[in-house]
């Protein structure tokens, strides 16, 4: 790993990509981000010609545009007609011109004031700061890349610093652009609604835009705030690939710009539409940050490499290898009908079948007998529980297992006396009627009372009880933005907003380090790198249908670890997709996330609770597999869509995972074809005994023989005997 200047050349190399830029005349310039590139000498280097109506710094050279470069800076009004990285209102126009003064080499990954950052043990990372300066305004830009040992994903963010003397305003801030050569390329993205989360979408970039983002004040159900760009022959198991993310969970875009020449631009940052940051002189603002993911050897070598990272540098690393216990959540079972005896009758049958978390949700605290009041009265209803709080949490802890509960901290009931209180504490015009979303409405966290409030309250909540376990839910967005003193004020609202929201996350996750917090957001509707810095745990959709689940795993997955994704076994039919699906179906799919239960058990019967035993028996001896293993998907969904393939790979054992959706008449069995196996081993599948050589599950394949009908799948373990 090595991050150096060398003439006019920056290199930030280790064994798997090398990041290179050239400063030339004090612009920068982007020679290469790809695959490890030790001493670079200029291969790639652009034609430069008289393009038609490409503007020129110079004169006398009609060969040389900004409009035709790859540069490392976007910027406007200077000839580059592409979308900026950076744009700032400024006395009476946007221009700028920010050229190289100095670098820095720094050890370890700087952390964003007030952001989700990355973190690093000693030794693993170093950040190369690159220092520009406007040629006429005391307007100064620091660039920041940090290169990890071992990793091929890179971070990187912008610093914005004000010392112009006036009052500037940022409009545009990515966190992180990338120009590539022209080249045939599809775009891949996440996209979706409440219920299904994450799919996957793939589609041939063209000349225009292709673009996804957020406005909701939440990255969202719809948009996943990452952005992969593939060569257009790019499959699972070869050719490149190029991703970006960004740690935020706010309103963002990503996009991708196929320009007239056929170059491409990829960007991704906070949505220049809502920005609107006023930027006083003497102050700073700083983007936040973005990994960049480079991979030559296709779809499944980028989704490890962006799983690894995740694990490495960003999950809280108490977390990133610690078993989740498998839990069982009362909510599908209860709703908000429950009382001490009926809850404790669902423990009392967890503990049976060996669940190891029971999660108490919604409807213990205030008034809350329905979704129509009580939010922000976090005080228990010790009437509804027949007792104290603490008496229901040692009678979880009597019988061996943790026990869990569900909060909002980021939303209130106009019918609470939270409101009541503190009317002014809500997200509102003054003057206008509210906006509802489940009859509830979003706290201002960019007041900083609101967030003193909470912490005391919360933190208090966390040291009176023993909770081993808190489910953070948010269940809908920001509307009716206008709590500032004026109009550039108030713009500046969901920034700040999200800032106390962080502010909150890092106080409580840091002062109960021993607490495990699952984020939820309507379930997928903040399942996002930001979040995942503070919660190693996300529920990734309120759908809790077993073939629903196929595409909304799937797409999580993609990019973040498995270790990340809460999913539950729940009754059918089912109570979003009105689907019976098979318990066994419903089992094997659950089981290749963190395996959990949300139904109520006292409802099956004695042959159901036998197989939920078994279930949970089964997931304990395969859970490091899934939990810590290596995901490898078998299958590519585009060309099979009826089914569904994966597998897990730790140590000297694996799972393989088959779902097929709807049955099939007069045709052959799949045959899925293994990866990372040693050809010259042996393995034996656990539950026949049956033993197959490496270089035959590898070459040959496995066949998959599952029931006639629908919604069958097979769940297979196998370990290395020689």
């Amino acid at each position: 790993m090595k991050i150096c200047k060398a003439e006019n050349l920056f290199y930030l190399v280790n064994d798997q990509v090398a990041l290179i830029m050239e400063e030339k005349e004090g612009r920068l310039f982007l020679r290469h981000f790809g695959g490890p590139i030790a001493s670079y000498h200029h291969a790639n280097a652009m034609h430069e010609m008289d393009h038609a109506f490409s503007p020129n710094p110079r004169s006398e050279d009609r060969t040389f545009s900004m409009d035709t470069q790859r540069q490392v800076l976007g910027q406007v009004g200077r000839g580059d007609f592409r979308k900026p990285s950076i744009r700032i209102n400024h006395t009476n126009n946007q221009v700028t011109d920010f050229r190289y003064v100095d670098y820095q080499v720094l050890d370890g990954v700087p952390q964003v004031v007030g952001l989700p950052s990355p973190h690093a043990k000693e030794g693993q990372a170093q950040t190369l700061k690159l220092q520009l300066k406007d040629t006429v305004l005391d307007l100064y830009l620091n660039l920041y890349y940090t290169l990890y040992e071992g990793s091929a994903t890179l971070t990187c963010f912008q610093e914005v610093v004000n010392q112009t003397g006036e009052t500037i305003e940022l409009a545009t801030c990515l966190s992180a652009m990338l120009d590539l050569p022209a080249g045939a390329y599809d775009v891949i993205s996440f996209q979706g609604a409440y219920g299904r989360e994450k799919r996957f979408q793939r589609q041939a970039l063209k000349q225009g835009y292709f673009e996804i983002g957020s406005s909701r004040g939440a990255s969202g159900h719809g948009q996943t705030p990452a952005i992969i760009l593939a060569d257009r022959l790019t499959q699972d198991d070869a050719g490149q690939a190029y991703a970006l993310q960004i740690m935020y969970s706010g309103n963002f875009q990503a996009f991708a710009q196929c320009n007239q020449l056929e170059e491409v631009r990829l960007g991704i940052g906070i949505h220049p539409d809502l920005l609107h940051w006023r930027l006083a002189s003497g102050e700073s603002f700083s983007s936040p940050v973005a990994l960049m993911t480079y991979t030559f050897q296709g779809l499944n070598a980028l989704s490890q490499a962006s799983q690894t990272f995740i694990l490495d540098h960003i999950m809280p690393p108490a977390y990133s290898q610690q078993l989740r216990p498998i839990l069982i959540n009362n909510w599908e079972a209860t709703y908000f009908d429950f009382n001490f005896d009926k809850l404790t009758q669902i423990v009392d049958k967890a503990q049976e079948v060996g669940i190891e978390l029971f999660v108490l949700d919604d409807g213990w605290f205030g008034d809350r007998q329905d979704d129509q009041r009580a939010l922000g009265d976090w005080v228990v209803n010790e009437s509804k529980l027949g007792g104290p709080l603490s008496r229901l949490i040692d009678y979880v802890h009597d019988r061996g297992m943790k026990f869990g509960l569900w909060i909002e901290p980021e939303m209130i009931s106009q019918e609470s006396d939270l409101y009541r209180q503190h009317p002014d504490w809500v997200i509102q015009v003054p003057g206008r009627s509210h906006t509802y979303a489940r009859s509830q409405l979003v706290l201002d966290y960019a007041n900083p009372e609101v967030v003193a409030y909470f912490k005391e309250l919360f933190g208090d909540l966390l040291s009176r009880y023993a909770i081993d376990y808190i489910k953070w839910d948010m269940n809908r967005n920001i509307t009716d933005v206008g709590n500032g003193t004026s109009l550039s004020d108030t713009l500046m609202q969901p920034h700040r907003h999200l800032l106390g929201v962080y502010d909150l996350m890092a106080y409580l996750t840091q002062t109960f380090p021993h607490v495990l917090f699952e984020s939820c957001a309507g379930g997928g509707g903040r399942n996002d790198l930001g979040v995942m810095r503070y919660f190693p745990q996300v529920w990734v959709s309120d759908n809790t249908d077993a073939i629903e689940r196929l595409a909304i795993q799937h797409g999580h997955t993609y990019l973040y670890p498995t270790i990340a994704m809460g999913a539950h076994v729940s009754a059918v039919p089912n109570h979003q997709m009105n689907r019976t699906t098979p318990l066994k179906t419903r089992g094997d799919v659950a089981m290749t996330g963190n395996l959990g239960y949300e139904l109520d058990l006292c409802q099956l019967s004695n042959e159901e609770l036998g197989q939920v035993a078994q279930q949970v028996a089964f997931y304990k001896t395969i859970r490091p597999i899934i939990q810590r293993g290596q995901r490898t998907r078998l299958l590519d969904p585009e060309h099979f869509p009826n089914d569904w393939a994966c597998q897990f790979s730790y140590q000297d054992q694996l799972i393989v995972f088959y779902g097929r959706v709807l049955s099939t008449l007069e045709k052959s069995e799949l045959t899925l074809k293994l990866k990372n196996l040693d050809p010259h081993a042996f393995y034996q599948e656990q539950s026949s005994g049956k033993i197959y050589s490496g270089a035959e599950l590898i070459y040959a394949g496995l066949t998959m023989v599952v029931p006639r009908g629908d919604f069958q799948t097979s769940l297979q373990h196998f370990k290395k005997i020689q």
